[in-house]
């Protein structure tokens, strides 16, 4: 399908806006249009640069992500007890999507660097899980289940809301996240759907209930990530995030039909999701990241 270019006005409303999510006060400035050709981590004909471009498919898999590493303690109280989740939750999904976004399309110098300083910080992060266990941020055990719920999320998400993925498709979106996991030190990440399978299997045994998780879905449905005139499509996408949260860790957690999508909202998140595929932003890092390896700007939208 062709790229969709919004009337003059709204298309330059959109594309400050979106520029001014990932340029927020105290976020490092990146220029995804430079150093002029030096590759990303992974390449531009990569099924990653077409999954992170999606706004809709990226915001409910970031969601579904995080409830998945809020089912295991360790992980529950580090990302509770060391990051600003509660106090600044827009703050927190706007490092969070910049360093996603830096991941799959900035430089490899600038990828690298970034993620260097992530494991530096990981270093310092020790604690007490609720279920008394002590935890490090930086064991990979607990990387590697990290990764996992943002490949499965981003991926899962794309495939349900924006278009079908093959079973070699779904293998080779796992399989470019290889050497990003190994950067950020998740050794043992899965690189194929089969893999993805086999660690939820053996982790599901491991994971909680625990009232953070409503808590988390709860700042998710009111923090103001949207215009306030668009919170009720926020909602919205939370609960899509719930319905992709695999049946077993759903049991777990406790997260019934309720907390999912409502009759006819799989519909309507779909065509939003499929919309906002077409959509062409010369702003978004995407475009800059195109530019930067010497190819149109609209190169991923055609």
């Amino acid at each position: 399908m062709s790229a969709i270019v919004l009337p003059g006005p709204l298309q330059r409303r959109v594309e400050s806006a979106a520029a001014a999510f990932l340029a927020a006060p105290g976020l490092p400035h990146v220029d995804f249009s430079r150093p002029a050709g030096e590759p990303a981590l992974v390449p531009a004909d990569s099924l990653s640069w077409r999954i992170f471009r999606n706004p809709v498919a990226l915001f409910i898999g970031g969601v579904a992500a995080v409830i998945l590493e809020l089912a295991e303690p360790r992980v529950r109280s580090g990302v509770w007890d060391h990051t600003s989740f509660r106090s600044d939750p827009v703050g927190r999904l706007r490092r969070t999507g910049l360093a996603a976004m830096v991941t799959v399309y900035g430089a490899r110098s600038t990828a690298e660097a970034m993620i260097a300083g992530v494991g530096r910080r990981h270093a310092a992060v020790t604690g007490t899980a609720d279920d008394g266990r002590t935890y490090a941020a930086d064991d990979v055990e607990l990387l590697d289940w990290v990764h996992a719920t943002a490949g499965y999320g981003f991926g899962e998400a794309f495939h349900r809301f924006v278009r079908p993925l093959s079973e070699a498709e779904r293998d080779r979106a796992w399989a470019e996240g290889a050497e990003a996991a190994r950067l950020y030190g998740a050794l043992g990440a899965p690189t194929s759907q089969a893999q993805w399978a086999a660690q939820l299997a053996a982790m599901t045994s491991k994971l909680t209930r625990s009232p953070v998780v409503f808590e988390f879905l709860q700042i998710m449905r009111e923090a103001p990530a949207l215009p306030a005139a668009a919170r009720p499509l926020q909602r919205m996408l939370v609960r899509a995030a719930v319905d992709l949260t695999p049946p077993a860790v759903a049991d777990v957690l406790d997260l019934d039909r309720r907390h999912g999508l409502r009759p006819g909202e799989a519909a309507i998140v779909g065509a939003l999701a499929r919309a906002a595929d077409r959509l062409m932003l010369r702003s978004s890092p995407a475009a800059q990241a195109s530019v930067r390896l010497g190819l149109p700007a609209d190169h991923l939208w055609r």
